[in-house]
């Protein structure tokens, strides 16, 4: 049982006078965490102690800054397997997969530390007598606001750039992983000047309260509904909204390709994780020449997969966040088998305790259904068949979303027609996941604005000052 406590200007246990949370394991419902809810006030005392604190941090030379961000690195790597067993618990992630987020999310926080310091400004040509030059410098006050289904890697590279260039954080995790987040904010904590991070707990209230101060910026990784209400916060206080939102994220199967090794793609990116990843496949269109192959061995592959708790050995499908997100899962899929969709595996609530759902494909699916057209965030695979590659780019692109999608092809001129033609941030070809380090890109739409990784945030997560120098007048 984790008891969460608050940072706030460099106090632990500070606050949290709002209430209580429990959050239980969505394996088998037992209570994991407890946490304390911050009240509006406690917010507001936060941002000041922030607002203190960040012209001292900000004056670090870079080099001391990166070498903090080393020792970070250091203490969230000896924490590693508590961190992994926190998710675990908390959210139903294999633990082999949450060993992998926090080593992720370690990496990212080593890549920033390489790369802040190397960062510089640019010098411009004026008069012959004078100095003008562009220099990149901290905004100051940044409001960190993260997810629950990749706690420590998202985390980690949001704090890892904000702190790295020289800005204070305020980080808010999910209410549903906060006792990760709580042991994050500690590892980081042990290498960091007092008062430079500081943790709030709480639900949606407390982000919003944090979204509705003056800080400078508000980075936020999750849902799309959230991420429109923290850009109409920051449209009144003058913040600076980065966003990374909701999906739908398209997987388009053309002509040509295998459908055994189809499928075997398509069941990653719709199952990994339970589909709780921002960048799952959610939904599927398949060329008619190999559907019929390609849906038997989907529903094949979706229906061997090991379901349990995600500490057991062997768990492919660990279980939902909770009951509340299951619920919202089922209800898409059993709305569009009620609009003439067709169950083929999965799409029923086990019995017995936790919130389990089973990996689900499901045909007959049209553009028009729910379990299409929005974000559903579980092992559900939805397809639609389609006669052409140019339909199924039509199709694939007709969406509020614009995050990312998938294309398997054996023809590289469809490969290059895909990338160009899809409006998304991220375009994979012949890989559902995958890419090298460092990669960055801008979700569109209802995916959110501007750039959630790669050296790019830390130029989301400064401003630049141009600076005009000329020698004083002569007095003689």
């Amino acid at each position: 049982m984790y008891r969460v406590e608050q940072l706030i200007g460099g106090v632990w246990g500070a606050g949290g006078t709002g209430g209580q949370q429990t959050v239980v394991d969505p394996a088998d419902g037992t209570p994991v965490s407890t946490v304390p809810v911050a009240t509006a006030d406690e917010v507001v005392k936060a941002v000041a102690a922030a607002r203190e604190a960040a012209p001292g941090w900000a004056a670090t030379a870079p080099a001391d800054r990166a070498a903090a961000l080393v020792r970070a690195a250091t203490a969230v790597e000896a924490a590693a397997e508590e961190l992994a067993r926190a998710t675990n618990a908390e959210m139903g992630k294999p633990l082999d997969d949450a060993r992998g987020g926090v080593a992720a999310g370690i990496g990212t926080l080593r890549q920033y530390a390489e790369l802040g310091p190397l960062r510089g400004g640019r010098t411009l040509h004026g008069a012959t007598d004078a100095i003008d030059f562009m220099t990149p410098q901290p905004r100051g006050v940044v409001a960190v606001i993260t997810p629950w289904n990749d706690p420590v890697a998202v985390s980690c590279g949001l704090l890892g750039a904000a702190l790295v260039t020289g800005n204070v954080v305020l980080y808010k995790p999910s209410e549903r992983t906060p006792a990760t987040g709580w042991l994050l904010a500690r590892a980081l904590d042990e290498a960091l000047p007092s008062g430079v991070l500081s943790l709030l707990t709480g639900g949606a209230e407390v982000g919003a309260a944090l979204a509705g101060q003056e800080v400078d910026v508000v980075a936020h990784v999750g849902s799309t509904a959230t991420g429109r209400a923290i850009a109409a916060a920051c449209a009144r206080t003058g913040a600076k909204a980065l966003l990374e939102n909701g999906g739908s994220d398209p997987l388009i199967v053309d002509a040509g390709v295998d459908p055994g090794w189809a499928a075997e793609q398509a069941a990653l990116g719709a199952f990994a994780n339970a589909g709780q990843i921002c960048v799952a496949v959610e939904r599927l269109y398949v060329h008619r020449d190999l559907a019929d192959d390609f849906v038997a061995a989907l529903v094949e592959r979706a229906g061997a997969l090991r379901m349990g708790p995600g500490r057991d050995p062997g768990t492919e499908l660990g279980p939902l966040v909770d009951r509340r997100h299951r619920d919202h899962v089922h209800g898409q899929v059993t709305a569009a088998v009620a609009e003439g969709a067709r169950l083929r595996v999965g799409g029923t609530l086990p019995a017995g305790p936790g919130a389990f759902y089973p990996a689900t494909v499901v045909t007959g699916c049209t553009d028009e259904m729910a379990l299409v057209r929005q974000e559903t965030f579980g092992p559900v695979a939805p397809v639609v068949v389609v006669d052409s590659f140019g339909e199924a780019l039509k199709r694939a692109a007709r969406s509020p979303y614009g995050l990312a999608a998938t294309v398997l092809t054996a023809s590289m001129g469809h490969a290059q027609r895909a990338w160009r033609e899809l409006p998304v941030g991220t375009v994979k070809v012949n890989a559902v996941f995958g890419g090298a380090p460092g990669g960055a890109a801008q979700p569109r739409r209802g995916s959110g604005q501007g750039f959630g990784y790669g050296p790019e945030l830390l130029d989301e997560l400064t401003t630049t000052k141009a600076v005009h120098l000329e020698p004083p007048t002569p007095t003689w």
